[in-house]
């Protein structure tokens, strides 16, 4: 595949990457059913197999199991073929599992530790701040600069290399880039989440941020392999089960969607799913876009995502369909 230059930084990164939120197992609040370590191991081998060159995991995905399966996954490909390994922190839980939000200076160079023991390495070549306040907050993220400035004496420190952050919007940007250059943001974005495209997407464009964006495909929603019968039988220790892009009246509507972007993959031998990661790589501010991969089959059926490019036509096509399509936000 080839590559796209992260921001201002030397990361140049496949267009694609391996998302480990999924391989972090259904225990913990934000999970996403069973899911054994064997079959995420061999998906991430097919994945850098099949050229893609960054993983993006965080702490809390199964409350450390995520990164410890990638370390796993690592350690028996050998050096010569590691891929870029990113994470992030800022969501901490207890012994009985409960998730909090924390970015105090002394519990953000806890996390950075732990993550390098998990992912049994020196350096993390990418640690974003998950999220800038904790859910449902007021937007003022108080802690933010504090945070920031911690990071950077992590990085002085060596045991980071680039910073960037998640789910910040173009003001919490503009306070932290403030300090010092942002690196990168992660942001939701999708078909169905287009938020960004207003003021968060210009505001990396005009101060070459990097973005990588998650859940290209709604969480397997715009996927090709979601159905009603699927949806209806998801388990409840998968959080997809609750929200309502799985549930009438939206899933109807993002499966009439799935069936437009159906018939432009028949055009090019490719799914739904490449159709609606493609999309997002159309967008002249966006690096690259995180898929969540969980077995080395569907690793084989989104790896065409990274070459593909719609055409202005195809675009201009899917657009009615887009506007017509329930949004999440």
């Amino acid at each position: 595949m080839q590559t796209r230059q992260l921001g201002t930084t030397d990361l140049h990164l496949t267009p694609i990457g391996f998302g480990a939120w999924a391989i972090g197992g259904p225990d913990y609040a934000f999970g996403w059913g069973p899911q054994e370590d064997s079959e995420s191991i061999a998906a991430i081998h097919r994945a850098i197999d099949a050229g893609i060159n960054w993983i993006d995991t965080a702490a809390v995905y199964g409350l450390g199991r995520s990164e410890r399966v990638v370390a796993k996954a690592l350690a028996q490909l050998g050096p010569s073929r590691r891929p870029f390994v990113f994470t992030k922190g800022s969501l901490v839980w207890n012994e009985s599992g409960s998730i909090t939000h924390a970015l105090a200076p002394a519990s953000l160079r806890k996390e950075v530790d732990d993550s390098l023991r998990r992912l049994g390495t020196d350096v993390i070549d990418l640690y974003q701040i998950h999220w800038p306040e904790p859910f449902g907050g007021n937007g003022s993220a108080p802690e933010i600069e504090e945070a920031w400035r911690t990071l950077l004496d992590l990085r002085q420190a060596g045991k980071i290399r680039h910073l960037g952050v998640s789910n910040f919007d173009e003001v919490q940007l503009a306070r932290v880039h403030a300090i010092a250059p942002v690196a990168s943001l992660q942001p939701p974005y999708s078909m169905l989440r287009r938020g960004i495209e207003r003021a968060v997407l210009p505001y990396c464009l005009d101060n070459r941020i990097g973005v990588i964006v998650y859940s290209p495909m709604a969480a397997g929603a715009l996927s090709g392999t979601m159905t009603r019968e699927r949806a209806a039988s998801l388990p409840k220790n998968d959080w997809r089960s609750q929200h309502a892009d799985f549930r009438e009246p939206k899933l109807s509507r993002n499966l009439a969607l799935v069936e437009v972007l159906r018939g432009i993959g028949s055009r090019h031998g490719v799914s739904p799913g490449v159709v609606a990661v493609a999309w997002t790589l159309r967008h002249p501010a966006v690096t690259a876009a995180i898929v969540g991969l969980r077995s080395p089959s569907q690793v084989d059926g989104i790896a065409p995502a990274g070459e593909l490019r719609l055409t202005a036509e195809e675009i201009a096509e899917i657009e009615p369909h887009v506007q017509a399509a329930p949004r999440s936000f």
